[in-house]
């Protein structure tokens, strides 16, 4: 009777594992949404990029460099940016640490959270790919943590070639005027410590 229960508990096992495999099969075969897409194309950035943020402040153009950081984490389930001053050396105690966006699948949608370093709010955004597929534009969805000290309200990032990308910032001021930043990015050679 044991062996006769064993045998039947090696068939479930054997049956689960072909069910399982014909599964993955079949997900292999489905076509990726666009969102999954436009994920797969900003997981490319993936590295160290310099540039130049100009800034539109009524009729003139501030700029300043910056260094971008993208870095695939969680297992390939984010993609985390983060933009600092260019020259600047990374210091805990500074105070005023700099912005990490995360960017990720939710269900069929590509999202984006902005964490703020003005404000202390975490807008939300939802992103969708351009018909040709070279740029991803993300709209405003929701914000925690408050508005009073204004909230980023627009994010795009178009895609140059493999060692060129462009993004572009809109900032909503507390008075509810846009402020934009537009930054041309340069691959860079890998950091090491």
């Amino acid at each position: 009777m044991r062996s006769l229960r064993f045998v039947a508990y090696l068939s479930l096992m054997s049956l689960a594992a072909m069910a399982l495999a014909q599964s993955e099969t079949h997900r292999s075969h489905v076509p990726a949404s666009d969102a999954q897409k436009a994920f797969d194309r900003l997981k490319s950035l993936a590295g160290n990029w310099r540039g130049v943020a100009r800034m539109a402040h009524q009729a003139d153009m501030d700029s300043s460099p910056v260094h971008v950081s993208l870095r695939v984490t969680s297992g390939g389930a984010a993609l985390m940016h983060e933009m600092t001053p260019e020259g600047r050396a990374d210091d805990p105690t500074r105070g005023d640490d700099d912005p990490i966006t995360m960017l990720y699948l939710d269900g069929g949608r590509l999202l984006l959270t902005h964490y703020c370093d003005s404000g202390k709010n975490r807008p939300r955004m939802v992103g969708r790919s351009s018909p040709d597929g070279k740029t991803v534009d993300f709209e405003f969805l929701d914000v925690s943590g408050g508005t009073e000290y204004g909230h980023m309200q627009q994010a795009s990032f178009t895609f140059v070639d493999a060692d060129h990308h462009i993004e572009e910032w809109t900032y909503m001021t507390p008075a509810k005027q846009p402020a934009r930043a537009h930054i041309e990015l340069v691959r860079a050679a890998p950091e090491h410590p």
